[in-house]
């Protein structure tokens, strides 16, 4: 019943979406955009050409607006060489922490050119471990923190089985709610409560976020292959793309994001790199919270102080940007 590839579950939300905009024509009056972090952006690029594919093809009446790429996992390769450089300029990681990260990341980068995707996640895997005993546990997800130490802190492993864990940016999400004294549920109480009760259509036994390994294992096989060419080809169909990366996190670093980037063969590239950055501020703080370069239909915002999370730990730069992606109103008002 599990997907194995990207493009299965694009394949599967693309049916989804026939079925809710052909037969629900107040829908198709608004564009859709496709925003998605972390792994969620490597599946939004699929799911982006699925979607343009079945527009294309009169299958689906829906206006596809844009979509946006926060902290994603885009190239995996470029990702495994940024963390030990990055690691080592930051303190985390001595020259032989950084030895045995680099040695691990060429691991990789080989078992992806042999094809063995499972092989090179497997490795992937033991990268994180290799870096964790070699950095006294950075935390993955913002270079300031130890895993563990901070507000994310966990009895259990920050990775489950090399999976992202959602109980930890439940967790997360909810351990830095915007209003003090906040006393609502978090996001595991509120998916599995009032949402769920609300659908009407989930099994009693079957929890949001419960299939969590079941997916990622399932999904192994696909989870270390880039989707660059997926980006371009959105590019040069015309779709608007926005990607976002907080400056502290590890998992999909800056660094990495800068490095596939810099691969694309979107005939726009060089116009683009050669623009120079804005500064981003958030209502009367002058404090510089960010930068953004833009050419033609490709935005790319660098989020200061933020980590993997940007919507999270910076919510007035994330509030701004959603509006500038969408053309809301409010981007004018904030």
């Amino acid at each position: 019943m599990l997907v194995k590839t990207d493009n299965e579950a694009a394949s599967d939300l693309t049916t989804l979406l026939m079925k809710l905009f052909n037969t629900i024509e107040s829908l198709q009056k608004s564009p859709l955009y496709i925003v998605a972090e972390s792994y969620g952006g490597k599946f939004a690029v699929t799911a982006g050409l699925s979607i343009l594919n079945a527009i294309d093809a009169g299958k689906l009446k829906l206006k596809l607006g844009g979509v946006a790429l926060g902290n994603s996992w885009i190239s995996p390769e470029d990702f495994a060489f940024s963390w030990g450089p990055l690691l080592k300029d930051v303190s985390r990681l001595d020259n032989n922490g950084l030895e045995k990260s680099n040695s691990l990341a060429e691991k990789i980068s080989q078992q992806l050119k042999d094809g063995q995707y499972t092989d090179a996640t497997d490795t992937w895997s033991r990268l994180e471990s290799v870096i964790g005993a070699n950095s006294n546990s950075v935390d993955f997800y913002n270079f300031l923190l130890d895993s563990g130490m901070g507000p994310v802190a966990l009895t259990t492993s920050a990775f489950s089985n090399g999976v992202f864990s959602v109980n930890r940016y439940s967790r997360y999400l909810s351990s830095l709610r915007v209003s003090p004294g906040n006393d609502g549920p978090d996001l595991d109480t509120l998916m599995n409560g009032v949402i769920k009760k609300k659908l009407k259509i989930i099994p009693d036994n079957v929890t949001w976020g419960g299939q969590s390994d079941f997916v990622f294992s399932y999904l192994s096989g696909d989870f270390m292959r880039p989707r660059i060419a997926e980006v371009d080809e959105l590019l040069s169909k015309g779709v608007n793309v926005t990607i976002y990366s907080g400056q502290l996190d590890v998992i999909c670093a800056t660094k990495g994001t800068q490095a596939w980037l810099d691969k694309l063969k979107w005939e726009g590239l060089k116009e683009f790199l050669s623009k120079d950055r804005n500064p981003l501020y958030c209502k009367e703080d002058q404090a510089t919270k960010g930068f953004i370069k833009s050419y033609k239909n490709l935005q790319f915002y660098w989020i200061l102080g933020a980590g993997h999370f940007v919507p999270v730990e910076q919510p007035c730069v994330a509030l701004n940007m959603a509006a500038a992606i969408t053309q809301s109103p409010a981007a004018s008002t904030s």
